[in-house]
């Protein structure tokens, strides 16, 4: 245990103590209740004689309290202080913190292999990395946080102990690794345990058969240094924001207490009631009627590409067609208007497949980003001149040598980009060569 009393009495908000030490800003005190930043759990805040205190921290199992640089004259040693923690602060972070082990009793019931890598406690949310056998989703998430209110609304009981070490490894499940017991233990054999819910014995198993089970009494049990509320009801709503996964095998879980959870359900409520308004449903009713709305729109989609391609078609028939001099082939050479040339490649097939069609086509876009495509029936790729075949990646790399730019394809397609020319002057070369 450390010199705070914080984790053992963490009701505790104002005390009197005595100045064992000053040493610069830093002041021990013969007795303290204020927490030290440790495991995850942040230095508590308040002030000691008046004066603000900027940090907590351990050193050596001595609580240290690093007051105001900005502050007066300092108590002295054998001086008798009144010392207040802030108790919003502190109330905070006691709820954050076992809501944690809430989550992660939640995490024992839904994962398998589940392993604890650490926590964190911020102003805004809490985060807890879990190592898993398998990532978590957002249905997991879902599940997380309603399991994780259920033990709220259950008004499970929350307590602590300190164990030798060699009991409190034997205990079934308990969460117990080097970041669990910063905090947990001090140097010696005994083991700080905090347990949600009742501590049962042999047969602590719930309907699912395993230890821990959904209607077992024992929710989460960890080696823990942390301070706590004495009830699960204290902790209020849980709201999971988000997952990330920081390392291979590990899932991290934000989620926030208080204010920003309570905040962040009413945003949530209020994105799906307007949603819900905007798709003229209920909330329950969004997740039909946003399939339908996907359905609906990948329909449009699949129009639209239709539609394009026939207008692209119908602009590659409009090509005046020319017999070039390179391969003997009959070409059919223009411009296009807002097109991709990925969205050529079908309509020129289409076009090359028709009776009467020329052997090929080559089309240039226009607009700031000038490129041509070049496509080649698959019967002309034979027809030689000369023993010369049209050959479309050939036709494509001759205007790139010629106007800059690059691309690249076979005999039958191919497309360059980043000419630089005006593509009438393309358009004109082409027909010329």
């Amino acid at each position: 245990m450390t010199a705070s009393r914080a984790p053992a009495e963490p009701a505790v908000r104002e005390f009197e103590a005595t100045v064992e030490s000053v040493d610069g800003r830093e002041v021990v005190l013969d007795e303290t209740y204020f927490y030290a930043e440790s495991g995850g759990q942040p230095a508590d805040r308040g002030t000691v004689d008046g004066t603000l205190v900027e940090d907590v921290i351990e050193r050596d199992g001595r609580v240290v309290h690093v007051l105001d640089e900005g502050a007066g004259a300092l108590p002295e040693a054998g001086e008798t202080v009144t010392a207040i923690v802030d108790d919003a602060f502190r109330t905070y972070c006691t709820r954050a913190h076992t809501a944690s082990h809430v989550l992660y009793g939640a995490a024992r019931r839904t994962c398998e292999d589940l392993g604890y890598a650490g926590f964190d406690i911020s102003e805004t949310k809490v985060r807890v990395d879990l190592t898993t056998a398998e990532p978590l989703d957002d249905a997991d998430l879902v599940e997380l946080e309603r399991l994780a209110n259920r033990a709220v609304w259950d008004s499970l009981p929350v307590s602590w102990e300190t164990l030798p070490d060699d009991e409190a490894r034997a205990l079934d499940g308990i969460a117990f690794n080097t970041k669990t017991e910063e905090g947990a233990m001090s140097g010696s054999e005994a083991v700080r345990v905090v347990t949600v819910g009742e501590r049962g014995g042999e047969g602590d198993e719930g309907r699912d058969g395993t230890r821990g089970g959904r209607d077992a009494p024992t929710w989460d049990v960890a080696a823990c240094g942390g301070t706590h509320v004495r009830n699960t009801s204290e902790i209020g709503p849980v709201s999971v924001l988000d997952r990330s996964n920081p390392g291979e095998g590990v899932t991290r879980v934000e989620f926030a207490v208080g204010p920003t959870a309570i905040d962040h359900e009413a945003a949530v409520h209020a994105a799906a009631l307007d949603a819900a308004t905007s798709l003229d449903a209920r909330i329950g009713d969004l997740p039909d009627a946003v399939a339908r709305l996907r359905e609906r729109a990948d329909q449009l989609e699949a129009d639209l590409q239709a539609a394009t391609a026939d207008l692209l078609a119908a602009r590659l028939r409009e090509f005046p067609t020319i017999e070039a001099d390179a391969d003997g082939a009959t070409w059919a050479v223009g411009t296009v208007d807002d097109a991709d040339p990925n969205d050529l490649r079908e309509p020129a097939q289409r076009v090359l497949a028709a009776a009467g069609s020329p052997d090929a086509i080559a089309a240039v876009g226009t607009g700031d980003a000038p490129f041509v495509v070049a496509a080649v029936a698959e019967e002309a790729v034979g027809k030689s001149n000369d023993d010369t075949a049209p050959d479309a990646g050939a036709v494509v790399g001759a205007v790139t040598d010629e106007f800059g730019g690059g691309g690249g394809g076979g005999p039958t397609f191919a497309q360059g980009g980043g000419l630089d020319a005006d593509p009438e002057a393309v358009v004109a070369w082409l027909r010329d060569r």
